[in-house]
């Protein structure tokens, strides 16, 4: 079954557009496939506007978001997987929604014990 947050950051993102405000992710950098500008991080998250206004060649598909922006004057490919997107919302009101951690716990390993009875 496919996610459903790509297709709600889609719906976010258009509304914003739409509704002439300012669409922003927030972003959880811990994930090992995120390219952003480092220098921009903080304690591992990162916030990005991601309006057409403040982007080039935005992508949003089902695996991820992708784009071009300026940071300090520097153009920079930007890519984010969905499941890294933490948040969406307005910048103006704040409106938006949460994504769920997809994180996964490890698993413990569960070996049956044996006891030896006389």
């Amino acid at each position: 079954m496919a996610a459903v947050a790509p297709y709600l950051i889609r719906a976010y993102h258009q509304w914003m557009e739409d509704s002439g405000f300012t669409a922003h992710i927030l972003v959880d950098c811990t994930n090992t496939k995120v390219i952003v500008p480092t220098q921009f991080i903080q304690d591992d998250r990162i916030v990005l506007n991601i309006a057409s206004t403040a982007t080039q060649s935005l992508v949003l598909d089902n695996n991820h978001v992708g784009f071009k922006a300026r940071f300090s004057g520097q153009s920079i490919d930007v890519y984010i997987p969905t499941d890294a997107v933490m948040s969406i919302y307005a910048g103006e009101n704040g409106e938006g929604m949460f994504f769920e951690s997809k994180k996964q716990e490890p698993e413990v390993d569960k070996k049956p014990t044996l006891t030896l009875l006389d």
